[in-house]
C-alpha cells in the first residue's frame, strides 16, 4: 500500500474522492456512500456545500424530467427542493403532457443547508476542506489526488464535480478577475494536470442574475406570477407539500439597451 509522505490523523485512502460539492458532486458523494463505498468528498469551502450560486430554482424546461430521473436513481435533489420550496409550477401546460416540464423557486439559503446536513450525516461519507491541484496517476491508471495543503490521498476512483472554479475569470462589466464564484478563488493546478495528460480543455460561459436590493425596485410596476395551487412535487411517491410556506413570484424584463450591452 501506498502511503502518503504527509503525517495526518486524517485517512489517506478511500474507495472514491469526489472534487467539488455543487450539485452534482453532492449527488456523486451521497449516492457513492449509500451504495457501501468510503468516500472522501473534497470542497473549497465547507460552508457552500450545495450552495445555489446562480438562478435558486430547481427544474424547469429540459431540466425537471432530470430533477425526477435522479430521485429515481436515489438521489437527492428532488427530496432537499421539495422540503425547501417556495413555489411550484408546472410550465408549458398550454401544450401536450409530454413537454410539462416541473419548477420550483428555492429558499436557497434553507437548501444548502439541508444538503449539507444530509452529507455530514452519512455514515461511509468524509468530507474535507481543501482544493484538489493535481491527479496521481501511474501506468495510466489514477491512484489518487494530491491537494493544495500538500496532502496526498489515495483512490481507484476519481470525479471531478468542479463547476466554475476551473482557471476560470469572472466579468462584471469591464472588470475581469480571477474568480470561481464572486470573492471565492479559483483554481489553476488541477487544468494544468488535466492537460498533462492530454484531457482537452475549453471554457464555457454562465450568465449570473444581479443581485437586487428589495428597496431600490418599485414592486408595484411587475408582474405577479402565481404558482401552482396544487403543486406537483418532484419526490416519488408524491407527497403533499403541506408545510411549505408558498411566495409569489414577480417578474421583471430587461431593457434592449441593457441588452446590447452584454452583447459587446
Amino acid at each position: 500500500m501506498i502511503e502518503s509522505k504527509n503525517q495526518s490523523f486524517f485517512p489517506n485512502r478511500f474507495d472514491c474522492v469526489v472534487v467539488g460539492a455543487g450539485h452534482a458532486g453532492s449527488e456523486a458523494a451521497y449516492i457513492s456512500s449509500k451504495g457501501g463505498a468510503r468516500t472522501l468528498l473534497i470542497t473549497m469551502n465547507l460552508d457552500t456545500i450545495g450552495q445555489m450560486s446562480c438562478n435558486p430554482a430547481i427544474g424547469g424546461i429540459a431540466k425537471g424530467h432530470m430533477v425526477r430521473e435522479v430521485d429515481a436513481l436515489g438521489g437527492i435533489m428532488g427530496k432537499m427542493i421539495d422540503n425547501t420550496g417556495i413555489q411550484f409550477k408546472m410550465l408549458n401546460t398550454s401544450k401536450g403532457p409530454s413537454v410539462w416540464a416541473p419548477r420550483a423557486q428555492a429558499e436557497k439559503k434553507e437548501y444548502q443547508l439541508k444538503v449539507k446536513h444530509t452529507l455530514e450525516a452519512e455514515k461511509n461519507l468524509s468530507i474535507r476542506q481543501d482544493t484538489v491541484e493535481e491527479l496521481i496517476i501511474e501506468n495510466d491508471q489514477v491512484i489518487g489526488v494530491r491537494t493544495g495543503r500538500g496532502f496526498e490521498i489515495f483512490t481507484n476512483h476519481v470525479i471531478l464535480t468542479t463547476g466554475t472554479f476551473l482557471s476560470s475569470l469572472v466579468h462584471i462589466g469591464t472588470y475581469q478577475n480571477e474568480n470561481g464564484r464572486m470573492c471565492e478563488p479559483t483554481v489553476k493546478g488541477l487544468s494544468k494536470s488535466l492537460a498533462k495528460y492530454n484531457l482537452k480543455l475549453g471554457r464555457l460561459k454562465t450568465g449570473t442574475p444581479p443581485r437586487i436590493h428589495k428597496n431600490s425596485v418599485d414592486l408595484s410596476v411587475l408582474t405577479i406570477q402565481e404558482g401552482d395551487s396544487n403543486p406537483s412535487p418532484f419526490l416519488f411517491p408524491q407527497i403533499r407539500l403541506l408545510e411549505n410556506k408558498f411566495l409569489v413570484s414577480l417578474l421583471i424584463r430587461m431593457l434592449r439597451l441593457t441588452n446590447s450591452f452584454m452583447k459587446i
